[in-house]
């Protein structure tokens, strides 16, 4: 009797169990069914609100709009432009119409590449002032004339800062002409002060962070930039490229080390390890970087300003693209692409940056505009009423230089690359020929480094030998400039059977440092 009853109790408990399984499975199947209908529900409302926003974008009026009257705004501070359109007028000749109205009437030329289009920041009201200084009017859009792609190189500090804020202090503007297969490059300094469409006037170099920590819609970082960008200089930049320092050091030891023609002698604090500094002096000369001192020669301030180091960033840029190219990396791009997104941040897509290649890797050094701006001409010091010392943009030279910055490299530019420059090292110091040679290459001449004169010998002062001889298209002038020789170091000796039209040989005088830095102490 005993026995059967356990038995019931075993059965009873069986079955207890499997009904307390049963209305678990279909608690579960019920909390499933109400979560997938949650999950489609919340799916139709991002669709319904994507397509919304897609129809919305293709029937927004252009970029050239009354503001006080136009009512297709995407937010209080952004109007959408024409989905067909770019954002710079393009013309061969600029005009001047008295309003943006005017403008609305050129026809968009079409561009295959289909580049992101960009959301125009309002304007403030006139007369408003921020900052102790009156804010300034947009500008006009930059007049293009060929088609642009225009990529931003940034580099940030945010691994050195203790505040969550990242500082792009490192601000270069590559344009590719996909039609003359020409770039130009151009660095912006980071204590420019401008209006920043959040509503304040700020440096440059925290347009990018001001974005990121605001969540700033739409882009972050790069959208406020990138709209900071077209109300102050009238340019649209369309795609970015950010590298921390880490990243920066990762992509140069990657290639092996960079080289590097140094032309003006640099002392500054020396990282060591372990939290100690020494002073370190780098004398002009040529170079071999590893990713640490190539950082280190991007950093360095402490004779010389931002505007210098813009152009050494500059140096740096075409260093890495001249090493990527010689070692076949630009053409194996396509299977190095994960590795390199994992070190730097973009969001140009593959395939554009495939299209762009066949133009980056048969560029020439002719094909490269270098262009900074020059303090005391497209700046002015001002300290605000903080105390804070920054640089405010002179409208006028910079507009001009901003479409010059639009234009291909100048006719005269890429005829002076003919006539065939032979550079010589007479000096005490190894390695100023390849120094010179590279300076002239800078600017567009066909210089050519040809190591020391023979039997090794030495000069007190430099020479510049003109074979050519003519007063028509003579490059002594320009080549004196740049060098920083004068006239009465040239030689002039026509000859009709020379193997090269021009000759420097470079002599213990050699200092061509023309960049503002300061000479150094001692």
């Amino acid at each position: 009797m005993a026995s059967f009853i356990r038995s019931q109790a075993i059965r009873l408990a069986r079955l207890a169990l499997y009904c307390a399984l049963v209305l678990l499975l279909i608690a579960l199947g019920w909390t499933a069914a109400q979560l997938a209908s949650v999950s489609r529900d919340g799916d139709r409302i991002s669709a319904t609100y994507e397509a919304r926003r897609g129809s919305y974008a293709l029937t927004a009026t252009a970029i050239y709009y009354e503001e006080q009257n136009t009512s297709l705004r995407a937010a209080p501070r952004f109007a959408l432009m024409q989905d067909e359109s770019d954002t710079e007028a393009r013309t061969a000749t600029p005009p001047a119409p008295d309003s943006l109205n005017e403008r609305a009437a050129e026809t968009p030329v079409s561009d295959d590449f289909n580049l992101p289009k960009l959301l125009v920041p309002l304007a403030p009201e006139q007369g408003k002032w921020l900052a102790g200084t009156r804010v300034p009017t947009r500008v006009p859009p930059v007049i293009r004339e060929h088609r642009l792609i225009n990529v931003m190189l940034l580099g940030s500090d945010e691994e050195l800062s203790e505040d969550n804020f990242i500082r792009t202090d490192t601000m270069i503007i590559v344009s590719l002409n996909v039609e003359t297969g020409t770039v130009a490059m151009l660095s912006l300094p980071r204590d420019l002060l401008v209006y920043i469409p959040s509503g304040r006037m700020g440096r440059l170099n925290t347009a990018y962070g001001i974005g990121e920590n605001i969540s700033w819609q739409p882009g972050g970082g790069f959208g406020l930039l990138r709209q900071t960008l077209f109300y102050n200089f009238g340019i649209n930049v369309h795609y970015h490229a950010r590298v921390n320092f880490s990243g920066f050091q990762a992509v140069i030891d990657r290639l092996g080390g960079i080289d590097i023609a140094v032309d003006c002698a640099y002392r500054d604090l020396y990282p060591v390890g372990g939290g100690e500094y020494r002073w370190r002096t780098l004398p002009a000369g040529y170079y071999s970087f590893d990713g640490f001192d190539a950082l280190w020669y991007a950093r360095t301030r402490k004779y010389t300003d931002d505007f210098d180091r813009g152009r050494r960033h500059q140096q740096i840029v075409r260093a890495i693209w001249r090493k990527a190219r010689q070692q076949g990396l630009l053409g194996a791009l396509p299977g190095l692409w994960a590795e390199l997104t994992q070190v730097v941040h973009t969001d140009m897509p593959l395939d554009t940056m495939l299209r762009l290649l066949p133009l980056v890797i048969d560029l020439d050094f002719a094909d490269i505009e270098n262009l900074t701006l020059k303090k005391n001409y497209h700046t002015t010091e001002w300290v605000m009423p903080s105390g804070a010392e920054v640089q405010l943009p002179n409208a006028e030279a910079v507009a001009a230089l901003m479409q010059d910055f639009y234009l291909p490299p100048h006719a005269n530019q890429a005829a002076l690359a003919g006539p065939s420059i032979a550079v010589f090292n007479a000096s005490a110091n190894d390695d100023l020929d390849i120094v010179a040679a590279q300076r002239l290459r800078w600017d567009g001449y066909n210089a050519i480094a040809l190591g020391s004169l023979a039997g090794g010998e030495r000069l007190p002062s430099s020479q510049l030998t003109d074979f050519i001889v003519t007063e028509k298209g003579s490059l002594t002038g320009r080549l004196l400039r740049a060098l920083n020789m004068t006239d009465d170091q040239v030689i002039r000796d026509a000859r009709a059977d020379r193997e090269f039209d021009y000759e420097v040989i470079i002599g213990q005088d050699y200092e061509s440092c023309t960049y503002g830095v300061l000479p150094l102490d001692g």
